[in-house]
Parts: structure tokens; sequence; C-alpha cells
């Protein structure tokens, strides 16, 4: 499937195969690229000019890289929704915050539901993984954030719909974000937990309606904490000196 790399500026190389891979259709959204060593010695480089390869096809929307569980092929078109939904964050916070409340209650009870449906062993081990991640990692933001948004993921995942994987990984950023907010609310990660639990119960049982419910009590949840957050940060706030 891949050439020996014989030319300066590896990792570009690399780059170009893969792209010709996914344009011929030989890589399709959603395939796995081999693990970093054995895609090094596929290719005859150093694990460096994959892991800058990795990089320069992430900048481009071609591949996503999720903890635990490898790199795989996008359909490129997250990529450019993720840059026009992070734009309207910078352009209208609070706006933007109700709008992704909205649009994941809309969303993810169903992907929840479905996923509870169509779970594979492989998902059902990542989403226990991220949990207990979680459980770790409740005075550590970076480590909570980051394991919160797998379990998102492999949730999206598990459906196994291209366009659904892809409206998701288009708003990771938004909701990186939107955890950072809220983490330091008091109570919030543990409240979080308790909701990822019952979701993970939902979804063990192969219950759809059980996750469904479970997904909109944790995203009412998370309305709810952000509102705090909003509230606090305004709080915080100068007042505006009246004009006389």
């Amino acid at each position: 499937m891949y050439k020996v790399v014989r030319t300066s500026r590896l990792y570009e190389q690399i780059v170009q195969q893969i792209e010709e891979s996914v344009l011929k259709g030989t890589l399709k959204p959603g395939d796995q690229l081999p693990a970093e060593r054995e895609l090094a010695q596929q290719l005859g480089v150093s694990r460096t000019a994959v892991r800058e390869a990795v990089k320069a096809l992430r900048e481009k929307g071609l591949v996503e890289a999720y903890s635990g569980r490898g790199t795989f092929i996008t359909d490129g078109t997250s990529h450019a929704a993720r840059q026009s939904f992070d734009l309207m964050v910078k352009i209208g916070q609070q706006e933007s915050s109700a709008n992704l409340a909205e649009l994941r209650l809309i969303l993810e009870p169903g992907i929840a539901a479905l996923a509870a449906q169509r779970i594979e062993e492989e998902y059902l081990t990542a989403l226990r993984d991220a949990v207990a991640v979680m459980d770790r990692s409740l005075k550590d933001p970076a480590a909570y954030i980051e394991a919160d948004l797998d379990f998102h993921l492999a949730l999206a995942e598990t459906v196994a719909n291209p366009l659904i994987l892809s409206l998701i990984d288009s708003i990771v950023g938004l909701l990186r974000e939107q955890r950072i907010r809220i983490f330091n609310v008091e109570g919030g990660p543990q409240r979080g937990q308790v909701h990822h639990k019952r979701i993970l119960e939902a979804i063990e049982q192969r219950n759809p309606q059980m996750a469904r419910s479970a997904m909109s009590e944790h995203l009412e949840q998370v309305s709810l904490d952000s509102q705090v957050s909003e509230n606090h940060k305004n709080s915080k706030k100068p007042a505006k000196k009246a004009v006389s």
C-alpha cells in the first residue's frame, strides 16, 4: 500500500502518499492509519518523520488522532466547519454558548440512543477507559477534559455514521472551550461523572431510551453549570462608570 520514501523532506512525501490514497479511495473516512512504529517501518523512515506527517495531515483536516485509539482518516469537511465554529465563539461567546447547548441537546441524545443499539466491544472499552481517566483526574483539568472529549467522540464513532462523526468532530474546539470554562464550577466535574456513568450503564445494557434520557439529563446539567460559570465571570467584570 505504501512506497518506501527515498527523498528529502520526508514528512511531505508521507503526506503526499496519504493524500493520494484518500483521493483514490484506497483510504476512506473512518479508516485507521497504522500505528506510528508500523507506519515508519512500512515507509522506511523514522518515527519522527511519521509524527511530523501526521501533524501536517491534522492541520489539513485529513486525519484526527484520538488518545488511546489511534489516528483516523476524516472526510476533510469538518476542518472547515471547525474553523467556522471557532470563529463564531470568538465573535460572540455568550450567543455561541447558548447555540452550542441547543445543538448538543438536539443531537447527542439521539447519538447515545443509537450507540446503545450499535455499540461494539472496542468502543465500549474506550468509554470505560475515558470514565476511569475522568475519575482519576477530578483535580487535573487537562486530563479530565481530554477524557471527557474522548467519551463523547467514542459515542459518535460507535454510531458508524460519517456525517454524525464529522459534525461532532467539527465542534470539538467549542466543546473543549466549554469544558475549560465550567471545570472549576464547584462540583462540576463530580456531577459530570455521575451523568457519564449513567450514560455508560445505559450503553452497557443496550438500552436506547435509557441512554437518550441519561444524555439529555447530562446536557441539561452542563447548561446549568455553564450558566453558573458565565454569571461568575460577569460578576468579576468592573462596573461601568456612569456618564455625567
